[in-house]
């Protein structure tokens, strides 16, 4: 069990128990089996003959769900008492493959609708939790966090609700800006990456892939990814190349100013395997640009490393882009919905992060510092160390 000296010493919050809404079942499952194990674990170390009331369990998980009336309207509800648990409640708003129904009509569900069940379930706990604990692991608004001339600022407004509404603790990864933090100073905000998993997952699954600078390079592919490619690089002891997007600001589609074209600055990347690194691919064309350019440059193999696929456009660019050898590999986490043609593609391999997710909500329940469990340098250490010597 991954830092199981932290909690040999303390005792839970409350008991903890997890609520999933609609879409993100599969993964508080996969978190659920890890925390049991964890918990299995840690009595048996420990030789406990007192077990608090609800540390060890077959499973955390509360029912819940909001169903919605003719009209589209909807309600919370949870199906078991949480009165002084440590709830924690997990959401994915990105999943739009469910669907609801509005005057007999077949509506998608859009990040807005998640919310709101999130904002439902919520209301059904308040008061009655010890604490309530929102994992949303891709930000709700989180690409619109800041305000230029006449705009929303959605992302903060949500926080700000959220907080209002009582939660104490909010979990994310990888946020688009983790400034936005900053509309809620007095509420726990964690922002955790899946650089170690990213790593983890091109060993098992690349072969011969080395981490060493004769042979790997980190690419930001702009300029907000740099402190990103910049961690990568420093913890490996390899060499970092960036793209800039040069815009045309006299025009506006779909919402956003066109790249004109991805500028390179860095050293050669000539003969090397190249890992491009962002939070997430949206439509796909920026990395696809950035991935066509690096092999114009002679880059030996690209991986595409992003924390969240969306793909919004379809898989099709990339299908085409991996049969002429554009790119090699598509690494992204099981963090939220992906299409299930995406799971099937040779060129897509998963950074499983239920593991690291339950070891997080674990130490949160434990009330212990969470410093260790954020920082993941021991472990690349060591997987680097395997590496050389094997």
């Amino acid at each position: 069990m991954p830092n199981i000296e932290l909690l040999e010493q303390s005792l839970p919050l409350a008991p903890i128990k997890i609520a999933a809404l609609a879409g993100c079942e599969d993964l508080a499952k996969e978190v659920d089996r890890k925390l049991v194990k964890f918990r299995e674990e840690l009595v048996a170390k420990r030789q406990m003959s007192l077990i608090p009331q609800g540390y060890s369990s077959k499973s955390f998980l509360v029912e819940c769900e909001c169903p919605r009336f003719g009209t589209g309207e909807g309600k919370g509800y949870i199906k078991e008492s949480v009165r002084g648990a440590d709830f924690f409640i997990m959401c994915d708003i990105t999943n739009h493959s469910l669907t609801y129904k509005v005057c007999g009509h077949e509506n998608h569900m859009s990040p807005d609708n998640h919310y709101q069940d999130l904002k439902r379930i919520i209301s059904a706990a308040t008061g009655k939790a010890r604490r309530i604990n929102v994992v949303m692991p891709f930000i709700y608004e989180g690409r619109q966090h800041r305000k230029t001339k006449r705009e929303s600022l959605d992302c903060a407004i949500a926080l700000r609700e959220l907080s209002n509404m009582g939660i104490a603790n909010f979990i994310t990864f990888d946020a688009h800006d983790p400034r936005v933090q900053n509309s809620i100073p007095l509420n726990g905000f964690d922002n955790f990456f899946p650089t170690y998993q990213f790593l983890k997952a091109m060993v098992k699954n690349v072969p011969d892939f080395k981490l060493d600078n004769d042979h790997l390079m980190i690419i930001s592919p702009d300029e907000g990814a740099m402190s990103r490619a910049v961690y990568f690089s420093n913890i490996l002891g390899v060499d970092m190349g960036m793209f800039y997007k040069r815009r045309d600001y006299s025009t506006i589609v779909n919402g956003k100013n066109p790249i004109v074209a991805h500028e390179f600055l860095g050293d050669s990347v000539e003969g090397k395997d190249v890992v491009v690194i962002d939070d997430m691919i949206s439509s796909g064309e920026s990395m696809l640009d950035v991935a066509k350019q690096l092999k114009q440059r002679h880059a030996n193999r690209v991986f595409v490393c992003t924390t969240y696929g969306l793909f919004t456009d379809g898989l099709k660019k990339f299908d085409e882009y991996y049969e002429n050898g554009m790119i090699d590999y598509v690494v992204t986490t099981n963090l939220n919905y992906r299409i299930p043609e995406l799971l099937e593609k040779p060129y897509y391999i998963e950074a499983n992060m239920s593991k690291y997710l339950a070891s997080i909500m674990d130490i949160m329940n434990h009330d212990v510092s969470i410093e260790k469990v954020r920082s993941s340098n021991d472990k690349i250490m060591n997987l680097m160390k395997k590496l050389q010597n094997n």
